[in-house]
C-alpha cells in the first residue's frame, strides 16, 4: 500500500505529518506537484514533478494509484475518479470521501463554480484548523495501522 499526495496545494502542515508517519510506518508515500519542492532526505518520501498544466498531477495520481491505495487531496473530482478505481481517499481536513458523500458534494462543488462565473465572490476556504489537522492525523494514523505493521 502505498500513499500518493496531491502535493500542488495540499498545506504544509499536513505534509510534515505525512512526513512522519512515512518515516514512522516505512510507507512509500509520494508528492505528485507540477513545481519543485522540497521533501526530507528518507527513502520514503519522494517527489515526482509533472509538466505544468491544468490536471495533469491529478492524471498521473490516477494513473499511478491502485486498488487499496490512500491518496490526499482536497480535488472533488480527482477524488470521484480514484474511487471509482478503489482508492481510499482523505482530504487534507481529515474528512473521508467515499461512494456515499463525493457525487453530493461534486455536485456543491459544480454549483459553486457557475457562482463564480456568474461573478459571485464565494471566498476560499479557511485555513486548516488545530481540530482538522488532527482530525488528519487520526485517519492516517488508523489507515495506517490497518494496512501497515506500525513500528
Amino acid at each position: 500500500m502505498k500513499i500518493w499526495v496531491d502535493a500542488d496545494a495540499c498545506p504544509g502542515v499536513i505534509k510534515e505529518v505525512l512526513f512522519r508517519a512515512a518515516e514512522r510506518t516505512a510507507t512509500e508515500t509520494t508528492l505528485v506537484a507540477n513545481h519543485s519542492m522540497r521533501v526530507p532526505a528518507t527513502k520514503w518520501v519522494r517527489l515526482v514533478q509533472v509538466a505544468s498544466g491544468h490536471d495533469v498531477a491529478d492524471h498521473e495520481i490516477v494513473r499511478r494509484s491502485e486498488t487499496g491505495d490512500l491518496v490526499i487531496t482536497a480535488d472533488i473530482p480527482l477524488a470521484a475518479e480514484l474511487i471509482d478505481k478503489g482508492v481510499k481517499v482523505l482530504n487534507p481536513r481529515g474528512e473521508w470521501y467515499s461512494e456515499a458523500n463525493v457525487k453530493a458534494r461534486l455536485n456543491i462543488r459544480d454549483f459553486m463554480d457557475t457562482m463564480r462565473a456568474s461573478g459571485v465572490a464565494t471566498g476560499g476556504p479557511p485555513p486548516i484548523s488545530q481540530t482538522e489537522r488532527r482530525d488528519f492525523a487520526n485517519h492516517l494514523d488508523r489507515w495506517l495501522a490497518q494496512n501497515k505493521r506500525i513500528t
